[in-house]
């Protein structure tokens, strides 16, 4: 088993894969002075104050003091090298993206010719003030479950009423955006009758659409609202049941890259398997989505370089200045990251934590970037407007259309979100650990030594065609289902 890991040859810290003990002597002749975590960086060479902190090939900070050879390498004298302000220039790399043969995996075809993963029905509030009433309605309807209709799922959120501006038409873009979504056979919009984001104006976003495949019921409007509900459910059951899977190309799939609660061994073992996934799904002619802007400051120009072309890098540019902007307006500091989870698996600055995140985009071109609440237009990679926080960011991968979200993570997390949310571990403790959580040890990369990106990456890319043809995922048996919309403003 490896016991550490120089990434880069440019690098000057290595990182410890396992517990390593004060004394420990590297191949390089490298002596700890101290105990150093799992995750954890160790200097390969004297550092003075001030110098470069070089991991991934890529700087990740400044010597805050003097490091000596053999010492840990963390926050208590490492500082980042971050400022507000950037100066971007397109320096494009000079690759094409390779294809190779379409692949299949079997799936729901709707009838707008999207495809689903799922065959589900959807219970959508408009508005928190039903989220006790959509929750039993799922209860009552789960009678209905049988055949092709895989379950009933309702979705909670506060928001719908008392917003202002973005805040309220975030909601309803979001919202739209899930009721499209193919994932859902059928759909239940539910709301109140006195709501700002009422049904009506609902409408107004969600465009055309299949009538047979959404209903709408407003509750002030009916005696018995939870009896009218399963009324409509039971109807859309029989409809949502006229669908089977069938044969379907990956030229049609579309998997959203998130991670969360981060180690050291993240941007080393589970980010770079992602990104090989997503390589491979590319190459078959499929999509794949990266977010969470404020976890690509400090490697953006590592995405900007990989931009199709001179617009495509413009619009990345705003991504990233728009969100400082956030940042900024709401008299926040920029670069207020990383989390108490992630220093303690090791991660000592935010381009420490942002260089191993972009390791989920894998080398294939970005080929578009979209607003929040936008949908997926062209196929390849896309970068997606939204924050860091899980449960926000992965909400608005499904509403951008991915119909299953990889989430890579060193310390672990229950959540779902709309789609089925595959967990990886980026070290093989968490997943012995955690098996109820766990779908995907990435952990084997460093534990095995003959185990290469290629195979591991094979690995999670067949597990996915099997989460997209209906095996379901640790969240998904467990019956868990999250949404979050993004809140930036002011609640009346």
């Amino acid at each position: 088993m490896k016991q550490y890991i120089r990434i880069n040859e440019k690098d000057n810290v290595a990182v410890a894969l396992v517990p390593l003990k004060k004394g420990f002597e590297l191949s390089d002749g490298t002596i700890l002075n101290e105990d150093i975590d799992l995750g954890h960086k160790i200097a390969l060479r004297d550092i003075k104050q001030g110098q470069a902190i070089i991991k991934y090939g890529n700087l990740i900070g400044y010597a805050s003091k003097d490091i000596n050879r053999g010492d840990h390498v963390h926050t208590n004298n490492i500082k980042t090298s971050l400022g507000d302000n950037n100066e971007y220039t397109y320096e494009p790399v000079h690759q094409e993206d390779v294809y190779g043969e379409i692949a299949y995996f079997d799936g729901y075809l709707r009838s707008d010719g999207k495809v689903g993963v799922r065959n589900e029905i959807w219970i959508i509030p408009t508005v928190g003030c039903v989220n006790s009433i959509v929750k039993k309605m799922e209860e009552k309807a789960k009678q209905f479950v049988s055949g092709t209709l895989e379950d009933v799922v309702s979705f909670n959120h506060p928001y719908g009423c008392s917003q202002m501006g973005d805040d309220q038409e975030n909601t309803r873009q979001i919202l739209a955006d899930l009721i499209r979504h193919p994932n859902a056979g059928g759909v239940l919009v539910v709301g109140l009758g006195c709501e700002n984001s009422n049904i009506d104006e609902l409408k107004k976003y969600l465009g055309e659409y299949d009538e047979k495949r959404v209903y709408f019921m407003v509750c002030q409007e009916h005696e018995d609202e939870i009896e009218y509900g399963l009324s409509l459910i039971k109807q859309l059951s029989e409809y949502v049941k006229s669908y089977k899977r069938e044969k379907i190309s990956t030229e049609k799939l579309i998997v959203g890259l998130k991670c969360g609660g981060s180690d050291g061994l993240s941007g080393i073992s589970a980010n770079p398997t992602v990104g090989k996934f997503s390589d491979i799904l590319i190459s078959k002619g499929g999509t794949t989505i990266l977010t969470e802007v404020p976890e690509m400051f400090g490697a953006e120009q590592l995405l900007m370089n990989r931009c199709v072309n001179e617009e495509v890098f413009e619009k990345t540019v705003k991504l990233i200045n728009d969100f400082k902007d956030y940042f900024r307006n709401n008299h926040q500091t920029i670069y207020e990251n990383p989390s108490p989870g992630n220093k303690k698996g090791g991660i000592s600055t935010l381009e420490d934590k942002s260089n191993g995140c972009v390791q989920k985009s894998g080398s294939y071109l970005v080929k578009d970037v979209l607003d929040y609440g936008d949908v997926v237009k062209e196929k390849g990679l896309n970068l997606l407007s939204a924050p860091g926080n899980d449960l926000v960011a992965s909400t608005a991968l499904a509403a951008a259309g991915a119909q299953i979200v990889l989430f890579t993570t060193g310390r672990g997390t229950p959540f779902a979100s709309p789609v089925p949310t595959v967990k990886i571990s980026s070290n093989s403790a968490l997943y012995e650990k955690k098996k109820n959580w766990i779908d995907f040890n990435a952990g084997e990369l460093v534990d095995e030594e003959e185990m290469t990106l290629d195979e591991i990456g094979g690995k999670l890319y067949d597990l996915v065609i099997d989460f997209a043809s209906g095996k379901k995922v640790k969240a998904e048996e467990e019956g868990y289902h999250d949404l979050a919309i993004f809140k930036q403003g002011v609640t009346l």
